[in-house]
């Protein structure tokens, strides 16, 4: 195998269910630019708004949505809160997914430029 990671044994249900819970969370543009500019910063739901061109209401909108799949999390500072990715899996599963995608789009992909 070359390096990857794989499963030695098959998902429960729950686990299936669960997957498939946060491809769907994944499956909207908004959500998926929103995880990949979080790789490896906090940002405010208005910064994030500023960045994507949408208003700040649909930005906390999709935002409530990844909290409650456990795709982001909260850090409070004064009356701003920042939003931040929780772990590592969902960093990776955000750049896979995107790398992914590069791949099927370019003869050479840009992350490899």
């Amino acid at each position: 195998m070359s390096g990857v990671a794989t499963l030695r044994r098959t998902p429960t249900d729950p686990e299936l269910d669960h997957a498939v819970d946060v491809l769907r969370l994944l499956a909207d543009r908004t959500r998926l630019a929103i995880l990949a500019m979080l790789d490896g910063t906090e940002m405010s739901v208005s910064d994030i708004a500023e960045a994507l061109d949408r208003p700040t209401p649909a930005v906390s909108q999709h935002l409530a949505k990844l909290r409650a799949g456990h795709l982001v999390t909260t850090r409070r500072h004064g009356r701003t809160i920042y939003y931040g990715q929780p772990d590592e899996h969902v960093a990776a599963l955000v750049t896979n997914v995107l790398h992914h995608t590069e791949h099927a789009l370019y003869a050479t992909p840009p992350h490899h430029g």
